[in-house]
């Protein structure tokens, strides 16, 4: 066993599948620029070295690069596509959409397109534009199954499995938790390192996680958000109130057999994500819960998100702008009735 951040675990993952397949190549932006930073948050610092002809730098062209993949997946190979900000999937979401969904299905299965898409989420300081929770905008795509990685042992073990799978996979991954080092380094970063194991090893790509068991209420979040649950879990628990925080990691298909086992032990759900309320994830969670599971629940579902305004730039209105603790703490307190 070995303690690494997210952004090591990666690394080695990446590594370990280019090394046990030789169809797996990586591409995107400054992702194997020599003395460079290994992509926008270290994860492939040091690969050019080890796989100089499979890791692919590319211009600044998402739409380009990413039909490149899937055009490459669709012949053979197990490409890992990886943007600079999650918010440009938006660039490359013609080949996200239309193509690398769809097409193992347009093909009556004849084709599979085994192509691992890595986006960074999460405000940081960056502005409008590189700060987006793009998971809302790609968990209603027939055909992709998205994943939110909060932790080394998940992400390394996730990216694994995606690259070993046939269909496309698209992972987010926080900014705040990559653990990145150097020039790189996030200011207000989250320790979200892990034991990781010598031996090989994946994670299921549609399981949850219960990442602390409860009795009382439900609390379910991934990213950034799981581990300010875990923080709220902590003052509840000083307050009587014995928290379950579920690990939502799957977004698409959303494991509802593991959120069912804990809405029948607690009653009460509480569903925390750092983008806006309107069309979020927890959105679409919520109604599922309630088609689901209506007859267990002692209180509406309740949903705590950002507002429905652009992510601020100013650090002060960031912080005012997506939950804390502080407020999951609040929430949950009243959805459990001031208990």
């Amino acid at each position: 066993m070995k303690r690494q951040s997210i952004a090591e675990a990666l690394r080695d993952g990446i590594a370990e599948e280019m090394q046990r397949d030789e169809t797996v190549f990586c591409l995107g932006e400054d992702i194997a620029v020599p003395g460079g930073w290994g992509g926008a948050f270290t994860v492939t610092l040091g690969l050019e070295k080890r796989f100089p002809d499979r890791m692919i730098n590319t211009p600044i062209a998402e739409l380009g690069f990413f039909g490149v993949a899937v055009g490459a997946a669709l012949m053979g190979m197990r490409p890992i596509a990886d943007v600079q900000y999650g918010d440009f999937l938006f660039l490359a979401s013609d080949q996200i959409i239309n193509n690398a969904a769809k097409l193992r299905y347009m093909s009556g299965g004849q084709w599979k397109v085994p192509v691992v898409m890595r986006a960074p989420v999460g405000a940081t300081g960056r502005g409008a534009q590189h700060a987006q929770n793009m998971e809302r905008y790609f968990i209603g795509v027939p055909g992709l199954k998205v994943v939110a990685v909060s932790n080394a042992y998940d992400a390394k073990g996730v990216l694994k499995a995606a690259v070993r799978d046939d269909n496309p996979v698209l992972i987010f991954e926080h900014k705040l938790l990559y653990g990145s080092k150097g020039a790189r380094t996030e200011a207000g970063a989250i320790d979200a390192t892990s034991e990781i194991p010598e031996h090989d090893y994946t994670v299921p790509l549609a399981e949850s996680a219960v990442a602390r068991p409860g009795k009382d209420i439900t609390i379910l979040a991934w990213l950034l958000m799981l581990h300010f649950s875990l923080k709220a879990a902590k003052q509840l628990a000083d307050q009587g109130a014995d928290a379950e925080v579920i690990d939502a990691r799957t977004l698409s298909p959303i494991d509802y057999e593991t959120i069912g086992a804990s809405i029948k032990k607690t009653g009460r759900v509480l569903i925390v994500e750092e983008g806006p309320a309107t069309g979020g994830v927890s959105a679409e969670i919520a109604a599922g819960i309630q088609e689901r599971f209506a007859h267990l629940l002692q209180a509406p579902v309740m949903r705590l998100a950002s507002p429905d305004v652009p992510v601020p730039f100013s650090p002060v209105l960031e912080d005012a702008y997506r939950p804390d603790a502080a407020r999951i703490v609040d929430a949950a307190l009243r959805l459990l009735g001031g208990k």
